[in-house]
């Protein structure tokens, strides 16, 4: 795992070890990337469902001006810090240990550019999107990776799915406010 392009290009990213995360495949990640490429450059990003933050991290070598971690495993957070670190990219990131939904409610930022990677099989796409749509700005995207069987909403609130790519066992799907 491997930041693509930018000011930490090249650069490898460690993952916490066990089942209990799993990284985007290098696919997965170019696809959710080329899809809002344009949209990133000082963008506020949120990686909600950190696991190694390799979403986050991403985005800021692409030139996101700063960028929310948030996971409630402990190792995970401490692989986000040491990729952050790692890339010199600490300065444009705030890193918290708390529950997704406690996280959104404290959460007093504005978000341009959203990734949620929630822990297949559990459901919690619609909760999380449903929570974050208010945390977003008029120009926001929220990029969502979720099995291939889920049928995520088409719309929440003001924001539509746009569009979605078939990754294999994953699906990516994205939401663009239409107001």
């Amino acid at each position: 795992m491997r930041v693509v392009t930018g000011s930490a290009r090249g650069k490898p990213l460690k993952a916490p070890q066990g089942r209990d995360t799993r990284p985007s495949s290098a696919s997965t990640k170019e696809t959710m990337f080329s899809a809002v490429q344009f949209d990133i450059v000082d963008s506020v990003v949120l990686d909600l469902f950190a696991g190694s933050g390799q979403l986050g991290i991403e985005a800021l070598s692409r030139g996101a001006k700063f960028a929310y971690f948030c996971d409630i495993n402990p190792e995970a957070l401490s692989v986000v810090k040491s990729n952050l670190s790692y890339t010199k990219l600490s300065e444009s990131a705030f890193v918290k240990k708390l529950p997704w939904y406690t996280f959104l409610k404290l959460l007093k930022a504005e978000i341009d550019l959203a990734f949620i990677d929630p822990p297949f099989e559990q459901g919690l796409i619609e909760s999380a999107l449903v929570a974050i749509v208010p945390k977003m700005t008029s120009r926001g995207i929220i990029v969502c990776e979720h099995e291939e069987k889920l049928q995520p909403p088409n719309e929440v609130d003001t924001y539509k799915l746009t569009k979605t790519y078939n990754c294999g066992s994953s699906t990516i799907s994205i939401y663009r406010n239409t107001k």
